[in-house]
């Protein structure tokens, strides 16, 4: 099934450090198509950044958002979190950490800000955006995507009218994108997800996990899919500015250190072990995204001290078979070979 002639080849929206024009843009001209993981910036800064991409290429971008998704605010767990947090904090040399004055972006203000920057694309995780906002993007002329971990998902989202399904397997990296049921109850591999979806739905599959080479390119299409996002090998491109001491923690992980965690963020995530997502295994959290705002002092000031054990490493299990892959335009001329036309 055709992709509304975009490339196969797409980059995973990643939020956080790897939310940079440079790599988006080198992802595009690179004959990729790249995506801004736009969840954690200001509405100023999705505009900023989506005019640094312009000027750096003329190939289409997209932008992703998080889904708005309710949560209660529970002071007593988030002061217990704190306490934890205050053990490490002490470690590292900084102040003993406080309740956040803000927890989220105004995702309304954060779309607004999306379709100012007219991406050809428009894409959401953790929710679905509904039949009227779908309707409404769509009639000014970009493309909508959403993110599903089971068939159910898959089919509420096609119900919303959006054009195309990424098909997010267990083994993708960083937090789960799914917003039925439990996250636990839809841990579904790639190589299951992508066919089941492409048998329920009647539009484009991209598949998501566990994909780093020509080879899960391959797959991919084999099992249906329209087309293929890719997140982790694209943190390792020369353009992608993750802090050194991430970069040396993906470089020197195993396929065993991989682990899904609430740790960080309050929410399922996969990225590399270490000592946080150790030692608050099991531990009950207050809900996403209280701990991802209470954590975010401590994960900066760590990366800026090189201390790999206090910051989220979030990376795929496929993360060992693609490690040197130079510039991101090389990166995506090596997936692309797995694509047959």
């Amino acid at each position: 099934m055709a992709l509304f002639d975009l490339p196969p080849i797409w980059m995973a929206p990643m939020a956080g450090e790897a939310s940079s024009a440079a790599l988006v843009a080198a992802v595009s001209a690179g004959g990729g198509f790249g995506q801004l993981g736009a969840a954690y910036l200001t509405p100023a800064r999705i505009g900023e950044i989506s005019a640094d991409i312009r000027a750096r290429t003329d190939r289409p971008f997209g932008i992703n958002l998080f889904c708005p998704q309710p949560w209660l605010r529970d002071d007593a767990a988030l002061d217990a979190y704190l306490g934890r947090l205050a053990i490490w904090h002490a470690e590292l040399g900084l102040p003993a950490p406080t309740r956040p004055e803000r927890f989220e972006e105004d995702f309304e203000a954060q779309l607004e800000a999306t379709v100012a920057a007219k991406p050809a694309v428009i894409s959401f995780v953790m929710g679905d955006p509904g039949v009227a906002r779908v309707a409404a993007l769509k009639a000014q002329g970009f493309k909508v995507v959403g993110t599903a971990t089971q068939v159910a998902e898959g089919l509420m989202l096609q119900a919303s009218g959006v054009d195309a399904v990424v098909a997010q397997g267990y083994e993708g990296g960083g937090h789960r994108g799914g917003f039925l049921g439990t996250p636990e109850g839809a841990l579904i591999g790639t190589m299951a997800l992508v066919p089941q979806l492409v048998d329920a739905l009647d539009i484009p599959v991209l598949a998501a996990g566990g994909i780093a080479d020509a080879r899960g390119v391959a797959a991919a299409q084999a099992l249906g899919a329209s087309g293929v996002t890719v997140g982790t090998a694209f943190l390792l491109v020369d353009e992608c500015p993750l802090s050194p001491v991430y970069r040396e923690a993906l470089l020197q992980a195993r396929d065993a250190d991989s682990t899904l965690t609430r740790a960080f963020s309050g929410r399922l995530a996969r990225g590399v072990a270490n000592r946080v997502t150790r030692e608050l295994d099991g531990v009950v959290l207050p809900a996403f995204p209280q701990p991802n705002a209470a954590s975010r002092p401590l994960r900066q000031a760590a990366a800026k001290a090189g201390q790999a054990d206090f910051i989220s490493l979030w990376a795929g299990q496929a993360l060992p078979l693609n490690r040197e892959p130079g510039q991101a335009a090389r990166l995506v001329a090596a997936l692309a070979k797995g694509w047959r036309v």
